[in-house]
């Protein structure tokens, strides 16, 4: 049946039309056509009609045509891949609590400095795309191109933005935010079940410390599947993870994975391969195929920073351990050869949006093409690397978290001089239970702790 855990059954439906062309099913036109034709508000809550037509979507034949290898099984995903470095090295103590610091205090300002312009950049205002909105934005108050907190002040164009406590006005700590609060589930986790944990003791982190209107989209529909499936009196080992990424799922290829990257990444600095593998074993029951991609990768990319700075390396560590004939992959080696060509990241961004702009604002794709622009066109630099990650658009919090925890981790706490650092005093306040207000400090310490325990049991 249809389980509604992010947006109404008519939308799943329809996203679920695109996902099922995406992963290689050709979608018959007439199942198209009564689809197209459902009323987004009349028939928004027509349980039994839409549920009918996902079965018949569920029944399409996969096209024997489709040209990508994207195996969802860990063995097959390592077959499926090119020759990567794996292991990277050690890192000095001393060192790694830096880079730690630095890596959590990058993810922050990357994150409060995208919060603001997220819907903006996803679904754009007055009548412009999500990139050329922002670019106005800033422009009409004289802050283009980005270089501080975005400002909350009315410039009378009717261009908004939104979480006044990320506003250069008003900010003084890292709000709550899904980007924040995904790493620090990956710290808890590994705190509580150590090396060994799986999706399952993911799952019941989820549980106990989220408030289920912290989750969006995949994670939504997934936690709703598994719930619905593993009841708290008589819990059942049944439910899989094909069940839980899949079942009404169709976020399944989006961002939500991508975003939850990092603390695996820290965790096994040093050490890309593992970090893939956590990585996925945190994936594997939300998302699908590039979804689980997506965050592999960068969790490669995260931990290579701690001892690789330059961008290019870590990008091909990063495709390293995903499937190279996937789309994701595809469209990263895409990027690296067009990234010469282009004269700046403004260039770039015209031609990421040509060629991948139909995909969705929270797609793992055209948003994992952003970061890796913004860590390459911002050589690195703290500052300027997560600035031109907020510029590039769509899912803006995410990609400036992301881009500013590899750049943060590359340099360490101790090279930031960046005015996006003092602003948040060291403090997050997330909506994690146990978590609720604390500093980056106190997450650089205990996640060292924890790389401890995973370096010693590697």
């Amino acid at each position: 049946m249809i389980f509604t855990g992010y947006e109404s059954p008519l939308i799943l439906l329809k996203h679920e039309v695109i996902q099922r062309d995406y992963e290689g099913h050709t979608v018959p036109d007439d199942l198209k056509g009564q689809i197209a034709a459902l009323d987004d508000e009349k028939d928004a809550w027509d349980f039994e009609q839409v549920d009918t037509l996902y079965r018949a979507l569920d029944n399409v034949p996969a096209d024997p045509a489709f040209p990508y290898v994207q195996p969802n099984d860990l063995e097959d995903i390592r077959r499926a891949r090119p020759d990567g470095p794996r292991q990277l090295g050690e890192i000095p103590e001393t060192a790694l609590l830096d880079k730690l610091h630095g890596a959590w205090t990058g993810r922050a300002a990357g994150c409060a400095l995208g919060k603001p312009v997220e819907g903006m950049g996803i679904v754009g205002q007055q009548g412009m795309v999500g990139r050329k909105a922002i670019r106005t934005y800033l422009e009409n108050r004289q802050a283009w191109p980005l270089d501080f907190y975005i400002s909350g002040a009315d410039a009378g164009d009717g261009l908004r933005v939104s979480c006044p406590q990320s506003q250069r006005e008003n900010i003084a700590f890292m709000e709550p935010d899904d980007d924040i609060h995904y790493t620090i589930i990956a710290l808890s986790v590994l705190e509580n079940y150590g090396p060994d944990f799986t999706w399952r003791d993911i799952a019941t982190t989820w549980n106990t410390s989220l408030p289920y209107y912290a989750i969006c989209t995949a994670e939504a529909q997934a936690i709703m599947n598994y719930n619905n499936a593993v009841p708290r009196k008589t819990p059942s080992n049944w439910v899989t993870p094909e069940y839980t990424s899949i079942n009404r799922n169709p976020y399944r290829e989006w961002i939500g994975a991508q975003i939850r990257a990092d603390g695996w990444g820290y965790a096994c600095a040093g050490n890309p391969e593992l970090a893939a593998e956590f990585a996925y074993r945190d994936a594997c029951w939300t998302h699908r195929a590039n979804g689980i991609y997506g965050e592999m990768m960068f969790a490669a990319m995260m931990a290579a920073a701690f001892i690789e700075s330059d961008p290019i390396q870590l990008v091909q560590i990063g495709l390293s351990e995903v499937p190279q004939n996937c789309r994701l992959a595809e469209a990263c080696r895409a990027a690296l050869e067009q990234i010469p060509l282009c004269r700046d990241f403004e260039a770039y961004m015209d031609w990421v949006e040509h060629y991948y702009g139909t995909l969705h604002g929270v797609h793992t794709v055209n948003n994992a093409l952003i970061v890796i622009g913004s860590i390459i066109y911002g050589d690195m630099d703290f500052h300027h690397a997560i600035c031109r990650s907020v510029e590039g658009g769509w899912d803006t919090d995410c990609n400036g978290a992301t881009c500013g925890s590899i750049v943060g981790a590359a340099g360490g706490a101790n090279g930031l001089t960046s005015s996006l650092v003092a602003p948040l005093n060291d403090t997050i306040k997330p909506n994690v239970f146990g978590f609720q207000e604390i500093t980056m400090t106190e997450l650089a310490e205990r996640t060292l702790r924890v790389h401890r325990r995973v370096n010693a049991n590697a």
